[in-house]
């Protein structure tokens, strides 16, 4: 899935599948270079240990505030919710969030 840019005064929420399949939550103005800086390992420690990574998911928010709102709700959840999301399985999400995870 490549993660097309909208505005560019946006920001966005993006979510990587690592080289082991863990998921990788985070934010940018450019998911694109992100993505690349990620896999040339100059992004995160986690990343630089699971490369390579790809873009599987992303939001567009209209400032870094409510990116970083929604970053910080999606790193709370389990791996099958962030699946279900990533799916856009909205039945599922709904069960999981109905469960409190």
């Amino acid at each position: 899935m490549k993660c097309v840019e909208g505005r560019k005064s946006m920001w966005h929420l993006y979510i990587l599948e690592c080289g082991n399949k863990s998921l990788y939550t985070g934010i940018a103005k450019n998911i694109d270079q992100r993505v690349k800086t990620h896999n040339s390992g100059q992004g995160s420690a986690y990343t630089r240990s699971h490369l390579p990574v790809k873009c599987v998911y992303k939001e567009s928010h209209q400032n870094y505030s409510k990116a970083l709102k929604r970053e910080t709700q999606i790193k709370s959840w389990s791996r099958e919710k962030k699946l279900a999301l990533i799916n856009r399985d909205f039945t599922g999400l709904k069960r999981l969030s109905e469960s409190h995870d």
